[in-house]
């Protein structure tokens, strides 16, 4: 019963630092995007790579490991309607993460290099900003659903 309580701690902590550190993450970007300055842009965008390095690709990895491990405790089979249904978004979700990693990290790449040369944002920065923010509302929903389907685990039937 012990290694339960900590898998499902573990787990839930998991699921609130990649939910919360989405959510933190796009608003301190978007702020500092309003801004159009190169140097803050460049600093945020910086600190953003590092978080999402150490704690959003942590807990990415950590939460089908813990996720698993509590199922088969349990004894939840993980074709199980909620289950998979959850596993199904996380991949989804990853599909748009992964992405928008890389992007951030280009966006950064093209702030610190405006800011070096003091001039403007180029074009390109703008385009992946679009692309980033798009990209944002998918993820952030999924996360979002399957932090519902994991609360409330619903009886999901399959065809």
């Amino acid at each position: 019963m012990m290694l339960e309580q900590l898998l499902l701690l573990a787990h839930v902590i998991g699921a609130t630092v990649l939910f919360g550190t989405g959510a933190g993450i796009a608003f301190f970007m978007v702020l500092a995007h309003r801004t159009r300055d190169p140097k803050l842009i460049a600093h945020v965008a910086g600190t953003v790579v590092v978080a999402d390095a150490l704690f959003t690709a942590t807990a990415a990895i950590l939460q089908p490991m813990t996720g698993y491990l509590l199922a088969k405790l349990i004894g939840w089979d993980l074709a199980e309607g909620w289950i998979a249904l959850s596993l199904a978004l996380y991949v989804f979700t990853g599909l748009f993460w992964l992405p928008v990693v890389a992007i951030q990290i280009r966006m950064r790449n093209l702030a610190r290099a405006a800011a070096a040369a003091r001039t403007e944002l180029p074009v390109a920065y703008f385009r992946l900003y679009r692309v980033w923010f798009a990209f944002g509302f998918p993820a952030f929903f999924a996360v979002g659903g399957i932090l519902w389907l994991m609360v409330n685990k619903p009886t999901i039937a399959w065809l």
